[in-house]
């Protein structure tokens, strides 16, 4: 193997090294972005279901428009 193709083959393997930190790095910031997202929807749903076992019962009327 030629030294130019051993350092080109070197130089790929360092680019591929870091492109997979940064990619991991990414994903680990979109997880705890889904996390937090994850923990307000459960907390926005608990909070809806809260205000809707507070309204009263829909009574069986027609809408207005009938």
């Amino acid at each position: 193997m030629t030294e130019d193709r051993l350092e080109k083959l070197e130089m790929l393997a360092a680019e591929q090294e870091k492109m997979l930190e940064d990619l991991s790095e990414v994903l680990a910031h979109q997880q705890k972005l889904i996390e937090r997202l994850q923990a307000r929807l459960s907390a926005s749903d608990n909070r809806i279901s809260e205000l809707e076992a507070g309204l009263p019962a829909p009574a069986n009327e027609k809408p207005p428009h009938y």
